[in-house]
Protein backbone atom coordinates (compact mmCIF):
# COMPACT_ATOMS: atom_id res chain seq x y z
CA UNK A 1 0.00 0.00 0.00
CA UNK A 2 2.41 2.67 0.95
CA UNK A 3 3.91 1.63 -2.86
CA UNK A 4 1.48 3.27 -4.25
CA UNK A 5 1.96 6.93 -2.15
CA UNK A 6 3.14 9.55 -4.21
CA UNK A 7 4.00 13.15 -3.65
CA UNK A 8 1.35 13.88 -6.82
CA UNK A 9 -1.16 12.34 -4.44
CA UNK A 10 -0.37 14.37 -1.66
CA UNK A 11 -0.42 17.71 -3.41
CA UNK A 12 -3.79 16.95 -4.60
CA UNK A 13 -5.33 15.95 -1.54
CA UNK A 14 -3.95 18.87 0.28
CA UNK A 15 -5.68 20.92 -2.48
CA UNK A 16 -8.73 18.62 -1.97
CA UNK A 17 -9.15 19.56 1.80
CA UNK A 18 -8.51 22.72 1.42
CA UNK A 19 -10.97 23.83 -1.55
CA UNK A 20 -13.54 21.33 0.52
CA UNK A 21 -13.27 23.07 3.59
CA UNK A 22 -12.14 26.74 2.67
CA UNK A 23 -14.96 27.05 0.23
CA UNK A 24 -18.28 25.79 2.25
CA UNK A 25 -17.41 25.47 6.00
CA UNK A 26 -19.06 29.57 6.50
CA UNK A 27 -22.21 27.35 5.27
CA UNK A 28 -21.88 24.74 7.99
CA UNK A 29 -21.68 27.17 10.46
CA UNK A 30 -25.00 29.68 9.41
CA UNK A 31 -26.70 26.21 8.90
CA UNK A 32 -25.78 25.43 13.01
CA UNK A 33 -26.74 28.41 14.06
CA UNK A 34 -29.52 28.94 12.30
CA UNK A 35 -31.02 25.72 14.16
CA UNK A 36 -30.24 27.50 17.49
CA UNK A 37 -26.32 26.32 18.18
CA UNK A 38 -24.40 28.59 20.31
CA UNK A 39 -21.11 29.27 18.73
CA UNK A 40 -19.06 27.19 20.91
CA UNK A 41 -21.55 24.22 19.74
CA UNK A 42 -21.16 25.61 16.29
CA UNK A 43 -17.17 25.25 16.48
CA UNK A 44 -17.88 21.23 17.91
CA UNK A 45 -20.19 20.86 14.76
CA UNK A 46 -17.80 21.88 12.50
CA UNK A 47 -15.26 20.02 14.33
CA UNK A 48 -16.79 17.15 14.56
CA UNK A 49 -18.03 16.72 11.08
CA UNK A 50 -14.30 17.35 9.46
CA UNK A 51 -12.91 15.12 11.94
CA UNK A 52 -15.46 12.66 11.20
CA UNK A 53 -15.33 12.37 7.30
CA UNK A 54 -11.68 12.53 7.18
CA UNK A 55 -11.20 9.55 9.34
CA UNK A 56 -14.65 8.18 7.50
CA UNK A 57 -12.41 8.72 4.02
CA UNK A 58 -9.08 7.35 5.40
CA UNK A 59 -11.12 4.20 6.44
CA UNK A 60 -13.26 3.63 2.90
CA UNK A 61 -10.42 4.34 0.69
CA UNK A 62 -8.29 1.95 2.09
CA UNK A 63 -10.15 -1.06 2.63
CA UNK A 64 -11.71 -0.32 -1.16
CA UNK A 65 -8.21 1.25 -2.89
CA UNK A 66 -11.19 3.75 -4.16
CA UNK A 67 -10.33 7.22 -4.29
CA UNK A 68 -13.95 7.60 -1.99
CA UNK A 69 -13.82 11.41 -0.95
CA UNK A 70 -16.50 12.44 1.96
CA UNK A 71 -17.48 15.70 2.49
CA UNK A 72 -20.22 17.56 4.85
CA UNK A 73 -23.53 18.00 3.79
CA UNK A 74 -23.20 21.44 2.40
CA UNK A 75 -27.13 21.48 0.65
CA UNK A 76 -28.14 20.24 4.02
CA UNK A 77 -26.63 23.05 6.34
CA UNK A 78 -28.07 25.50 3.82
CA UNK A 79 -31.31 23.45 4.60
CA UNK A 80 -30.66 24.20 8.49
CA UNK A 81 -30.08 27.86 7.74
CA UNK A 82 -33.13 28.48 6.06
CA UNK A 83 -35.85 25.99 8.27
CA UNK A 84 -34.58 28.51 11.47
CA UNK A 85 -34.52 27.30 15.09
CA UNK A 86 -36.95 24.76 16.16
CA UNK A 87 -39.23 24.01 19.02
CA UNK A 88 -36.43 22.69 21.51
CA UNK A 89 -33.66 24.20 20.65
CA UNK A 90 -30.40 22.73 19.23
CA UNK A 91 -30.83 19.59 21.04
CA UNK A 92 -34.45 18.85 19.16
CA UNK A 93 -31.99 19.69 15.56
CA UNK A 94 -29.30 16.86 16.99
CA UNK A 95 -31.97 14.76 17.16
CA UNK A 96 -32.92 15.19 13.68
CA UNK A 97 -29.28 14.49 12.19
CA UNK A 98 -29.44 11.29 14.64
CA UNK A 99 -32.45 10.13 12.56
CA UNK A 100 -31.09 11.57 9.32
CA UNK A 101 -28.19 9.06 9.69
CA UNK A 102 -29.85 6.49 10.81
CA UNK A 103 -31.88 6.58 7.85
CA UNK A 104 -28.82 6.82 5.71
CA UNK A 105 -27.41 3.87 7.37
CA UNK A 106 -30.77 1.92 6.31
CA UNK A 107 -30.72 3.32 3.26
CA UNK A 108 -27.54 1.77 2.43
CA UNK A 109 -28.37 -1.81 3.94
CA UNK A 110 -31.86 -1.99 3.43
CA UNK A 111 -32.45 -1.25 -0.92
CA UNK A 112 -35.94 -0.62 -0.75
CA UNK A 113 -35.17 2.58 1.20
CA UNK A 114 -32.60 3.53 -1.23
CA UNK A 115 -35.22 2.61 -3.86
CA UNK A 116 -37.63 4.83 -2.54
CA UNK A 117 -35.42 8.18 -2.26
CA UNK A 118 -34.33 7.38 -5.74
CA UNK A 119 -38.12 7.65 -7.08
CA UNK A 120 -38.26 10.91 -5.78
CA UNK A 121 -38.97 12.90 -8.99
CA UNK A 122 -35.92 14.55 -9.60
CA UNK A 123 -37.06 17.83 -10.46
CA UNK A 124 -39.19 18.17 -7.19
CA UNK A 125 -35.85 17.31 -5.44
CA UNK A 126 -34.18 20.18 -7.66
CA UNK A 127 -36.95 22.31 -6.73
CA UNK A 128 -36.81 21.93 -2.89
CA UNK A 129 -33.29 22.01 -2.94
CA UNK A 130 -32.95 25.73 -5.34
CA UNK A 131 -35.46 26.81 -2.50
CA UNK A 132 -33.51 26.15 -0.05
CA UNK A 133 -30.35 27.33 -1.50
CA UNK A 134 -31.74 30.91 -2.43
CA UNK A 135 -32.13 32.56 0.47
CA UNK A 136 -28.45 32.35 1.22
CA UNK A 137 -27.52 33.55 -2.41
CA UNK A 138 -29.09 36.92 -1.72
CA UNK A 139 -26.49 37.12 0.82
CA UNK A 140 -23.56 38.64 -1.05
CA UNK A 141 -26.25 41.41 -2.33
CA UNK A 142 -27.25 42.20 0.90
CA UNK A 143 -23.27 42.43 2.08
CA UNK A 144 -23.19 44.70 -0.72
CA UNK A 145 -25.68 47.08 -0.11
CA UNK A 146 -25.01 46.81 3.94
CA UNK A 147 -21.21 48.27 3.43
CA UNK A 148 -19.83 48.69 -0.71
CA UNK A 149 -16.02 48.94 1.36
CA UNK A 150 -16.67 45.48 3.27
CA UNK A 151 -18.77 43.18 0.84
CA UNK A 152 -17.37 44.13 -3.06
CA UNK A 153 -14.20 42.97 -2.06
CA UNK A 154 -15.15 39.58 -1.16
CA UNK A 155 -18.06 39.81 -4.26
CA UNK A 156 -15.16 40.81 -6.74
CA UNK A 157 -12.43 38.24 -5.99
CA UNK A 158 -14.74 35.84 -6.13
CA UNK A 159 -16.10 36.96 -9.40
CA UNK A 160 -12.32 37.99 -10.83
CA UNK A 161 -10.74 34.71 -9.65
CA UNK A 162 -13.63 32.36 -10.72
CA UNK A 163 -13.68 34.03 -14.49
CA UNK A 164 -9.91 32.11 -14.34
CA UNK A 165 -10.72 28.78 -12.50
CA UNK A 166 -13.79 28.09 -10.56
CA UNK A 167 -12.21 25.96 -8.39
CA UNK A 168 -10.36 28.61 -6.43
CA UNK A 169 -13.75 31.46 -6.89
CA UNK A 170 -14.92 30.60 -2.84
CA UNK A 171 -11.26 30.50 -1.92
CA UNK A 172 -10.72 33.91 -2.84
CA UNK A 173 -13.86 35.37 -1.18
CA UNK A 174 -12.41 33.78 2.05
CA UNK A 175 -9.06 35.68 1.60
CA UNK A 176 -10.75 39.04 0.61
CA UNK A 177 -12.76 38.11 3.44
CA UNK A 178 -9.94 37.54 5.95
CA UNK A 179 -8.46 40.93 4.20
CA UNK A 180 -11.66 42.88 4.90
CA UNK A 181 -11.75 41.76 8.08
CA UNK A 182 -8.18 42.12 9.12
CA UNK A 183 -7.85 45.99 7.41
CA UNK A 184 -11.68 46.90 7.60
CA UNK A 185 -13.63 45.78 10.65
CA UNK A 186 -13.05 47.45 14.03
CA UNK A 187 -12.20 44.70 16.35
CA UNK A 188 -12.70 45.48 19.99
CA UNK A 189 -9.31 45.20 21.88
CA UNK A 190 -8.67 41.86 23.25
CA UNK A 191 -10.30 40.07 21.41
CA UNK A 192 -7.22 38.23 19.09
CA UNK A 193 -6.80 37.07 22.54
CA UNK A 194 -9.18 34.94 22.57
CA UNK A 195 -8.30 33.24 19.66
CA UNK A 196 -4.99 31.50 21.12
CA UNK A 197 -7.51 30.27 24.12
CA UNK A 198 -10.02 28.59 20.93
CA UNK A 199 -6.76 26.69 19.67
CA UNK A 200 -7.45 23.87 22.15
CA UNK A 201 -10.29 21.58 20.30
CA UNK A 202 -13.56 21.75 22.78
CA UNK A 203 -15.77 18.82 21.88
CA UNK A 204 -19.72 19.65 23.31
CA UNK A 205 -21.65 16.72 24.14
CA UNK A 206 -25.32 17.72 23.20
CA UNK A 207 -28.33 14.92 24.34
CA UNK A 208 -30.17 14.86 21.47
CA UNK A 209 -34.03 15.54 22.21
CA UNK A 210 -36.76 14.02 19.69
CA UNK A 211 -40.03 15.42 18.71
CA UNK A 212 -42.31 15.04 15.53
CA UNK A 213 -40.96 18.52 14.59
CA UNK A 214 -37.38 18.07 14.48
CA UNK A 215 -38.14 14.17 12.80
CA UNK A 216 -40.59 16.01 10.08
CA UNK A 217 -38.77 19.08 9.58
CA UNK A 218 -35.37 18.15 9.94
CA UNK A 219 -34.53 14.98 9.62
CA UNK A 220 -36.53 14.09 6.76
CA UNK A 221 -35.52 16.76 4.60
CA UNK A 222 -31.79 16.08 5.59
CA UNK A 223 -32.21 13.18 4.48
CA UNK A 224 -33.93 13.46 1.01
CA UNK A 225 -31.05 16.65 0.56
CA UNK A 226 -27.87 14.52 1.47
CA UNK A 227 -28.98 11.40 -0.54
CA UNK A 228 -30.10 13.24 -3.51
CA UNK A 229 -27.91 16.33 -3.89
CA UNK A 230 -24.50 14.42 -2.46
CA UNK A 231 -24.30 10.92 -1.88
CA UNK A 232 -26.26 9.58 -5.70
CA UNK A 233 -23.84 12.18 -7.25
CA UNK A 234 -20.90 11.01 -5.38
CA UNK A 235 -21.28 7.48 -6.73
CA UNK A 236 -21.99 9.05 -10.21
CA UNK A 237 -18.70 11.00 -10.19
CA UNK A 238 -17.19 7.87 -9.58
CA UNK A 239 -18.36 5.89 -12.14
CA UNK A 240 -17.50 8.70 -14.69
CA UNK A 241 -13.66 8.04 -13.99
CA UNK A 242 -14.24 4.55 -14.52
CA UNK A 243 -14.69 3.07 -10.75
CA UNK A 244 -17.37 0.59 -10.18
CA UNK A 245 -17.96 1.08 -6.25
CA UNK A 246 -20.97 -1.03 -4.00
CA UNK A 247 -22.95 2.04 -3.02
CA UNK A 248 -24.86 0.77 -0.26
CA UNK A 249 -21.87 -0.07 1.80
CA UNK A 250 -20.56 3.48 0.96
CA UNK A 251 -23.76 4.93 2.24
CA UNK A 252 -24.07 3.02 5.35
CA UNK A 253 -20.69 3.88 6.54
CA UNK A 254 -21.05 7.98 6.17
CA UNK A 255 -24.58 7.38 7.84
CA UNK A 256 -22.67 5.37 10.72
CA UNK A 257 -19.67 8.61 10.88
CA UNK A 258 -22.77 11.08 10.78
CA UNK A 259 -24.15 9.17 13.96
CA UNK A 260 -20.57 9.69 15.57
CA UNK A 261 -20.50 13.10 14.90
CA UNK A 262 -24.24 14.06 15.37
CA UNK A 263 -23.81 14.24 19.36
CA UNK A 264 -21.12 17.05 18.80
CA UNK A 265 -23.10 18.93 16.59
CA UNK A 266 -22.70 17.68 12.92
CA UNK A 267 -25.09 17.40 10.90
CA UNK A 268 -24.21 14.66 7.77
CA UNK A 269 -21.83 13.36 6.28
CA UNK A 270 -21.78 11.97 3.15
CA UNK A 271 -19.89 11.15 -0.54
CA UNK A 272 -18.34 14.28 -2.07
CA UNK A 273 -19.21 15.37 -5.05
CA UNK A 274 -17.47 18.22 -6.92
CA UNK A 275 -14.23 17.42 -4.20
CA UNK A 276 -14.55 13.76 -5.47
CA UNK A 277 -13.83 15.16 -9.34
CA UNK A 278 -10.54 15.96 -7.82
CA UNK A 279 -9.50 13.08 -6.30
CA UNK A 280 -10.68 10.74 -8.82
CA UNK A 281 -9.39 12.55 -11.74
CA UNK A 282 -5.82 11.68 -13.36
CA UNK A 283 -4.70 15.03 -11.83
CA UNK A 284 -4.42 12.80 -8.52
CA UNK A 285 -2.07 10.09 -10.34
CA UNK A 286 -1.63 8.96 -13.85
CA UNK A 287 -2.57 5.29 -12.99
CA UNK A 288 -6.36 5.08 -11.77
CA UNK A 289 -5.24 2.35 -9.17
CA UNK A 290 -3.17 4.43 -7.14
CA UNK A 291 -5.12 7.49 -6.77
CA UNK A 292 -6.96 6.48 -3.57
CA UNK A 293 -4.19 8.14 -1.82
CA UNK A 294 -5.25 11.66 -2.59
CA UNK A 295 -8.49 10.70 -0.96
CA UNK A 296 -6.55 9.15 2.25
CA UNK A 297 -4.45 12.47 2.16
CA UNK A 298 -7.51 14.53 2.04
CA UNK A 299 -9.22 12.68 5.04
CA UNK A 300 -6.00 13.20 7.04
CA UNK A 301 -6.04 17.25 6.10
CA UNK A 302 -9.82 16.98 6.79
CA UNK A 303 -8.62 15.75 10.63
CA UNK A 304 -6.06 18.73 11.09
CA UNK A 305 -8.63 21.45 9.40
CA UNK A 306 -11.14 20.31 12.32
CA UNK A 307 -8.93 20.82 15.19
CA UNK A 308 -8.68 23.96 14.04
CA UNK A 309 -12.28 24.67 13.94
CA UNK A 310 -12.57 26.50 17.39
CA UNK A 311 -10.13 29.49 15.83
CA UNK A 312 -11.67 29.11 12.53
CA UNK A 313 -15.16 29.90 14.23
CA UNK A 314 -13.82 32.84 17.21
CA UNK A 315 -12.27 34.47 13.77
CA UNK A 316 -15.18 34.59 11.96
CA UNK A 317 -17.28 35.78 14.73
CA UNK A 318 -15.36 38.57 15.27
CA UNK A 319 -16.97 39.95 11.65
CA UNK A 320 -20.65 41.48 11.12
CA UNK A 321 -22.90 37.89 10.46
CA UNK A 322 -23.55 39.21 6.87
CA UNK A 323 -19.94 38.97 5.87
CA UNK A 324 -19.59 35.13 6.45
CA UNK A 325 -23.02 34.74 4.68
CA UNK A 326 -21.75 36.83 1.64
CA UNK A 327 -18.84 34.34 1.18
CA UNK A 328 -21.49 30.97 2.03
CA UNK A 329 -23.71 32.70 -0.36
CA UNK A 330 -20.96 32.58 -3.20
CA UNK A 331 -20.24 28.84 -2.17
CA UNK A 332 -24.02 28.11 -2.95
CA UNK A 333 -24.30 30.01 -6.49
CA UNK A 334 -23.27 27.32 -8.41
CA UNK A 335 -25.51 24.44 -7.08
CA UNK A 336 -28.47 26.90 -6.62
CA UNK A 337 -28.09 27.58 -10.22
CA UNK A 338 -27.76 23.78 -11.39
CA UNK A 339 -30.56 22.70 -9.32
CA UNK A 340 -33.14 25.39 -10.71
CA UNK A 341 -32.16 24.51 -13.82
CA UNK A 342 -32.36 21.03 -13.39
CA UNK A 343 -35.84 21.95 -11.50
CA UNK A 344 -37.38 23.36 -14.93
CA UNK A 345 -36.27 21.61 -17.16
CA UNK A 346 -39.10 19.22 -17.83
CA UNK A 347 -42.13 21.30 -19.18
CA UNK A 348 -44.40 18.26 -17.70
CA UNK A 349 -43.67 18.96 -14.15
CA UNK A 350 -42.80 22.53 -14.15
CA UNK A 351 -45.56 23.90 -12.44
CA UNK A 352 -45.24 20.92 -9.42
CA UNK A 353 -41.62 22.62 -9.20
CA UNK A 354 -42.63 25.55 -9.40
CA UNK A 355 -44.74 25.26 -6.37
CA UNK A 356 -41.85 22.96 -4.26
CA UNK A 357 -39.94 25.98 -5.03
CA UNK A 358 -41.80 28.55 -4.14
CA UNK A 359 -43.24 26.36 -1.07
CA UNK A 360 -39.65 26.17 0.22
CA UNK A 361 -38.33 29.08 -0.85
CA UNK A 362 -41.00 30.88 1.79
CA UNK A 363 -39.40 29.57 4.74
CA UNK A 364 -42.67 29.62 6.07
CA UNK A 365 -43.10 26.69 8.88
CA UNK A 366 -46.43 25.31 9.54
CA UNK A 367 -47.11 23.08 12.96
CA UNK A 368 -43.12 23.76 13.47
CA UNK A 369 -42.29 21.46 10.49
CA UNK A 370 -40.04 23.37 7.55
CA UNK A 371 -41.18 24.91 4.43
CA UNK A 372 -38.69 22.31 2.78
CA UNK A 373 -40.64 19.63 3.56
CA UNK A 374 -44.07 20.95 3.22
CA UNK A 375 -42.37 22.32 0.09
CA UNK A 376 -42.04 18.59 -1.47
CA UNK A 377 -45.47 17.61 -0.23
CA UNK A 378 -46.72 20.20 -1.97
CA UNK A 379 -44.89 19.66 -5.30
CA UNK A 380 -45.71 16.18 -5.36
CA UNK A 381 -49.48 16.67 -4.75
CA UNK A 382 -49.58 18.79 -7.71
CA UNK A 383 -47.44 16.61 -9.55
CA UNK A 384 -49.84 13.71 -8.81
CA UNK A 385 -52.94 15.88 -9.72
CA UNK A 386 -51.35 16.60 -13.32
CA UNK A 387 -50.70 13.46 -13.83
CA UNK A 388 -54.10 11.65 -12.72
CA UNK A 389 -55.37 14.79 -15.14
CA UNK A 390 -54.00 13.29 -18.06
CA UNK A 391 -54.68 10.01 -17.78
CA UNK A 392 -58.07 11.12 -17.32
CA UNK A 393 -57.41 12.63 -20.49
CA UNK A 394 -56.40 9.90 -22.54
Amino acid sequence: MLRDFSAQALFMGLLTAFVGFASSFAVVLHGLAGVGASEAQAASGLMALSVSMGICAIVLSTVTRLPVSIAWSTPGAALLASSGAVEGGFATAVGGFLVCAALIVVAGLWKPLGRMVAAIPATLANAMLSGVLIGLCFAPVKAVAFDPRLGLPIVLAWALVGSINRLYAVPAALLAFIGVLAFGVDIPAGALAGLADSLLPRPEFVTPAFTVAGLVGIALPLFIVTMASQNIPGIAVLKVNDYTPNPGPLFATTGLFSLFSAPFGGHAVNLAAITAAMCAGSDAHPDPAKRYWAAINAGIFYVIFGLAAGAVTAFVSLAPPILIEAVAGLALISAFAASALNAFREPESREAAAVTFLVTASGVSLAGISGAFWGLVAGGLMLALARFTARRRA
